[in-house]
């Protein structure tokens, strides 16, 4: 609400705005462990349908007070969320989310809608649904430095071929790229820590930013519109642009080529 009241003093075509159905904060509280250190503890509760969709959605709405919607993401139907019963979670969507987010695109209520998830499968499912076409989905560690062999496979073909932009979210892995010490939501392996240190390794021998390297390489795909590498002040999106815009030498790239690190199937950066 208080987002909604500082935007609401700007003109509504100067900024975008995305938003995520699929999950609702109740006001009772449970105990519980999360991902998040300092999460709060009222009880989420998951709902796909058209009813509960329908209310997230005109609930954004009034919060932050516009009447439309850039895009909108259906959070987390996914394996590594639901565990087995993932699939059931996705017909739900199917006929419950999917519906109504193509039938406010078609009203002009939204502009776009997909998934966003922390695995390739959905999205490559929801691809190929002919009652449903998403327009974007965030994919999130799923095209990363460390990690990218299965989204080269399915994913990111089959986004281009049917014109579905990707957004990829976490391009450090949840910051084990950056020094820390989590991947993917959880604490990092030795396995993991070996690479991420010979990683470094040669991006020091090649006077090259980690940082820089791994938001060039997620950006590097065709199928591949844009990046979240999470910000937790202003100045870090500035540090991010110049990342972004550095110079890296091929041999830089080639080197984790050879060396197995990069897949031969991946596009690398030109810059």
């Amino acid at each position: 609400m208080r987002l909604g009241e500082a935007l609401s003093a700007y003109n509504r075509d100067d900024y975008f705005i995305g938003t995520k159905v699929g999950r609702y904060i109740t006001d009772e509280k449970e105990d519980k462990e999360g991902i998040f250190k300092y999460g709060r503890q009222n009880k989420v509760i998951t709902d796909y349908t058209e009813e509960a969709t329908m209310k997230s959605i005109e609930q954004s709405l009034e919060r932050l007070k516009t009447d439309r919607l850039d895009m909108v993401f259906v959070h987390d139907v996914s394996p590594d969320f639901h565990g087995d019963e993932w699939v059931t979670k996705f017909d739900e969507a199917r006929n419950g989310a999917f519906r109504v987010l193509s039938r406010l695109r078609e009203e002009g209520v939204i502009k776009s809608w997909g998934l966003g998830v922390n695995t390739t499968e959905p999205i490559e499912l929801v691809m190929d649904l002919e009652e449903a076409q998403p327009d974007v989905c965030l994919s999130a560690t799923q095209y990363t430095l460390l990690q990218h062999e299965h989204a080269l496979e399915r994913m990111l073909p089959k986004a281009e071929e049917k014109g579905v932009d990707i957004i990829v979210g976490g391009p450090f892995n949840s910051g084990v790229l950056l020094g820390g010490d989590h991947f993917n939501y959880a604490k990092a392996g030795a396995d993991i820590l070996n690479k991420v240190k010979q990683l470094k390794e040669i991006a020091e021998y090649h006077n090259v930013s980690l940082k820089a390297a791994a938001l060039q390489f997620s950006t590097a795909h065709p199928a591949v519109k844009a990046v979240i590498p999470g910000s937790t002040r202003p100045e870090h999106n500035a540090e991010d642009v110049e990342m972004m815009n550095k110079d890296i030498p091929q041999s830089f790239w080639s080197e984790l080529v050879d060396k197995g690190f990069i897949s031969q199937r991946a596009p690398l950066p030109t810059r």
